[in-house]
């Protein structure tokens, strides 16, 4: 049985799991991170400390196996990040420096949380709501993602978000099919920069 619910704080420890767990196009990233918080550092625990009345998990007897977090307010929660959140990681995690060729998967990580990668005025201003979603493979192929997806877009549109967007690997095609299949539609130039490695996604609740 499979329980959704609102996301709380005492959940951070699963949420930083599964994001690992998913962080690698989809796929197990434990092997490529020396910190196996990193992916959860930017993607899913700040969400659930800052804004859990934006977030929502699927449970089921073995613990939380998914999530969907974000923000209606992209632009908003920036600023919450920057004086609630980065800070103190930027204390634990040095700026990484050199040529970021030759940087591994926490250094570019470490670089993310000293410079977010935040998104473009044009998409901020058509879709100003953001979400992450993951879930582990014991609950992928079953609905609980479509699931998620549906309770999280109806909170978005009980509140008047306008419109919201996403970014996802473009190397990740399952995460690709599946947004377009729930309606997304592909951001192009001039709303979404050209990118080779990610894919904007945007859509009107």
């Amino acid at each position: 049985m499979i329980r959704f619910r609102l996301v709380s704080p005492d959940d951070i420890e699963q949420l930083y799991a599964i994001s690992l767990t998913t962080g690698a196009r989809g796929g197990d990233a434990s092997h490529l991170y020396r910190d196996g918080r990193m992916m959860g550092h930017i993607y899913s625990a700040p969400y659930a400390k800052l804004s859990p009345q934006t977030g929502l998990v699927a449970e089921d007897e073995i613990g939380v196996g998914g999530y969907i977090v974000g923000t209606f307010d992209t632009r908003g929660f920036e600023v919450i990040l920057e004086r609630e959140w980065w800070p103190a990681l930027r204390m634990m995690y040095p700026d990484p420096s050199g040529d970021a060729d030759g940087w591994d998967a926490d250094q570019r990580r470490c670089f993310m949380i000293h410079h977010p990668r935040n998104a473009p005025d044009s998409i901020i201003d058509a879709f100003p709501a953001h979400l992450h979603m993951n879930l582990l493979p014991r609950m992928q192929g079953q609905g609980i993602g479509s699931a998620l997806l549906d309770r999280w877009v109806s909170m978005a549109r009980l509140a008047g978000v306008a419109g919201i967007h996403l970014s996802a690997n473009a190397a990740n095609h399952g995460a690709l099919r599946f947004w377009a299949i729930r309606g997304f539609t592909r951001l192009a130039p001039p709303i979404a920069p050209p990118s080779e490695t990610t894919i904007w996604f945007g859509l009107k609740p």
